[in-house]
């Protein structure tokens, strides 16, 4: 759909401005005590409301991982999923009563697991007389309010996000998501809703929804000159009060976007990444925030505005709908109006209760063809591999996704001006359960390595960039010092790196030294036997979001780009190994880096 004002009023009008959703009057939360209002013993006029708040979803409907093709667990035995979440939410609106509640969500819809990839590639919600996507009947089916849009909407491209945003019987809210012609907002940037109550005034809440800078970076070949993402203090200082001035009672904030005020990409772009509990410091007039992006639980957090000294209550419901935020507010009648007297947050966990048959009765067809699509063989492998070591050692399974990235690459420069030179890769451990089977291997073996839709690209790297990039990878291992137990639980992830932050680099032999401190951690880097030479140049198959500046390594996003598509990497995998027929790690398996102690082997 093009971005045009046309478009963007008739959603507006459709979505905000008090149509998105008029309560009804339906046993309001309300209460009357004696007190003193204006020196009068008149009684004090009191309601009482629930806005509910997920995040994260990544396309999780059903309590299943397509990956593994068994029900969701781990370790804390969370379970995930809408289905969940829906009888939650049935619960506490049977509770408190249908209207008196709004359910929201804070992005990160269409993207995550085999279900969403299956409607947004396999059979696209985008084809004429296409199905409707899962995560669209869904949230339908349960009545959601609003949803903010994540950085991962934008991942299959704007027409598939247009697509579902019009299956959806609610708005996507992006206040800071602008047409890059005419920087105005290319989706609705609120959504304002009436709650009524028995005392004469409705009470009108406000949802403003904000979205993640990084999206010009991370998914730059389906945005770059079609939309911009200005900072969200900046865009909440703009709208906030304006939704006062209309006449918002209270201001909820949907923000994908985490509340440490911190980025992963560096100064790539002048807006914060994580940047919730700053619009909660600097922007004065709002309630509360639902924070996103951060996959982190965030039961209930106070900001104090440094202007109004008011404190605005946040709270992250866990990812994949692991947890369901609630928001209560209790408002008193003052002056002609309704003030928030008080609000808390908690989460509930979907771990404690069954899944709503209505949601998994509506979505069962559609769960029976992934989970066939996912068990197709697409081929053999003479050996099992696993990711359980890979974060501290060379393993065959990440040394298959450098193989197949460096062949793709070789592959596309052969012929040109780059061909000779030497192709490297990166490649991250994106999951610790990850497996190759011996024998038949299947679509949701080999997309288990790759849970991510990242693609494929090739960047120009000197030796003396590279080992500054080997460098701040390894940060990620805890300082160990020789002599000391090693503790595999307790190596990685040093400052919150998380394992997508490790790169390991293949077609280089290196060593890296634990028990030295970060930044002076690469020994011996060598190729081909010989070391390194800082004026060397390589090419490095490198994934996109690396590329574009995720995770802020250094010089890559700067390097200069030789070639880039735009097939998942995880397709590339899978079609490898359709075309090998048969998979042996033989044939590209080796040990190019491990973890010493002044020379010393850790393993």
């Amino acid at each position: 759909m093009p971005l045009n004002r046309r478009t963007f009023l008739e959603r507006s009008a459709a979505a905000g401005a008090g149509a998105a959703v008029a309560g009804v009057a339906a046993a309001p939360a309300v209460a009357e005590e004696r007190g003193e209002e204006h020196g009068h013993g008149r009684p004090r006029k009191r309601y009482s409301f629930t806005v509910l708040g997920t995040t994260d979803l990544h396309g999780n409907v059903f309590n299943w991982d397509y990956f593994t093709d068994k029900e969701f667990d781990d370790k804390a035995h969370n379970d995930v999923g809408l289905a969940k979440i829906s009888t939650l939410v049935n619960r506490i609106r049977e509770e408190k009563g249908r209207h008196n509640t709004l359910l929201i969500d804070a992005g990160d819809t269409i993207q995550g697991t085999q279900l969403s990839y299956y409607y947004a590639k396999v059979d696209p919600i985008t084809a004429e007389r296409g199905p409707v996507h899962p995560m669209a009947q869904a949230m339908n089916a349960i009545g959601y309010d609003a949803a903010a849009l994540g950085n991962h909407e934008f991942n299959y491209g704007i027409p598939v996000l247009r697509k579902f945003e019009e299956q959806c019987d609610f708005p996507l809210l992006g206040a800071n998501a602008l047409d890059a012609k005419t920087l105005r907002p290319a989706f609705p940037p609120y959504s304002m809703h009436r709650l009524r109550t028995p005392h004469g005034r409705d009470v009108r809440v406000a949802v403003l929804g904000l979205t993640n800078p990084g999206i010009a970076i991370w998914d730059k070949q389906n945005v770059s000159g079609k939309m911009v993402f200005p900072g969200l203090e900046e865009q909440a200082a703009k709208w906030v009060p304006k939704l006062r001035s209309m006449g918002a009672d209270v201001v909820v904030v949907s923000a994908h976007s985490g509340s440490s005020g911190t980025s992963s990409y560096g100064d790539q772009l002048p807006y914060v990444e994580n940047a919730a509990g700053l619009v909660a410091e600097q922007v004065p007039g709002i309630d509360a925030i639902l924070v996103g992006h951060a996959h982190t639980e965030i039961p209930e957090y106070f900001v104090t505005n440094k202007e109004t000294g008011q404190q605005v209550v946040l709270s992250e419901p866990l990812k994949w709908g692991q947890r369901l935020t609630l928001f209560d507010f209790d408002l008193v009648w003052e002056r002609g109006r309704w003030v928030v007297e008080r609000v808390g947050a908690q989460v509930l966990n979907s771990n404690t209760v069954a899944e709503d048959p209505k949601v998994t009765g509506l979505l069962g067809d559609e769960h029976k063809k992934v989970v066939a699509y996912v068990n197709q063989v697409i081929g053999t492998s003479t050996a099992a591999m696993s990711t359980a070591d890979a974060p501290w050692k060379d393993e065959p399974i990440i040394d298959l996704i450098n193989h197949v990235q460096a062949e793709t690459v070789k592959a596309a420069l052969a012929g040109g001006e780059y061909a000779a030179l030497p192709v490297l890769s990166q490649a991250s451990c994106f999951s610790r359960t990850a497996a190759i089977p011996a024998g038949e291997v299947t679509i949701k073996d080999a997309a288990g390595l790759y849970p991510f839709e990242n693609t494929l690209e090739a960047r120009l790297m000197t030796g003396a960039q590279l080992k500054e990039y080997l460098e701040f990878s390894a940060r990620y291992y805890v300082q160990t010092p020789a002599g000391t137990p090693v503790d595999t639980s307790k190596l990685t992830n040093a400052n919150g790196t998380p394992d997508y932050n490790y790169d390991a680099v293949s077609g280089l032999a290196y060593e890296i030294d634990i028990a030295k401190p970060a930044g002076s951690r690469i020994v011996k880097l060598s190729f081909e036997g010989a070391p390194v030479d800082p004026a060397a140049r390589f090419v490095l198959a490198v994934n996109n979001y690396r590329a574009s500046g995720g995770g802020n390594f250094p010089h890559i996003a700067a390097a200069q780009q030789l070639w880039a598509n735009s097939e998942e990497i995880r397709n590339t995998i899978i079609a490898w190994v359709q075309a090998k027929g048969s998979v042996d790690p033989a044939e590209f398996a080796s040990v190019g880096w491990k973890l010493t102690r002044d020379g010393v082997p850790v393993f």
